[in-house]
């Protein structure tokens, strides 16, 4: 079992940086992928980047390369996602995620705990 607490989102202007980070609480944190998601409104759950079990392979959505970047410290249990050149289309709830994997998904249903989300909202 794994608890995820995500923190770091607030209100922004366009072309601000913040960072998101989400705290793991529970057994095994190493042992998992991770993955943030965002879901603005009237939209689909979304993944924007992911991370493996190893740290050596990432995933970003095309909207977001270049802007965003994931990482993780595993004597923290943390994954912490940059985020960098906020547009106004950021704007959404972002959700950490974790999969008994070594390896990234996409899909909202390959990740096993998720956490409550963090609001994020880009004015101009």
């Amino acid at each position: 079992q794994v608890q995820l607490v995500e923190s770091g989102g607030g209100l922004v202007q366009t072309g601000d940086s913040l960072r998101l980070s989400c705290l793991a609480s529970g057994r095994s944190f190493e042992n998992y992928a991770l993955g943030w998601f965002r879901q603005a409104p009237g939209k689909e759950r979304e993944l924007v980047a992911a991370i493996n079990r190893a740290g050596t392979t990432t995933y970003y959505a095309d909207s977001v390369k270049g802007r965003f970047t994931i990482s993780r410290d595993n004597a923290k249990t943390t994954v912490v996602l940059h985020v960098n050149n906020v547009r106004l289309e950021d704007t959404a709830v972002y959700y950490c995620a974790a999969r008994d994997s070594a390896f990234i998904s996409s899909s909202l249903g390959a990740y096993d705990y998720w956490g409550q989300g963090t609001q994020v909202t880009v004015s101009s």
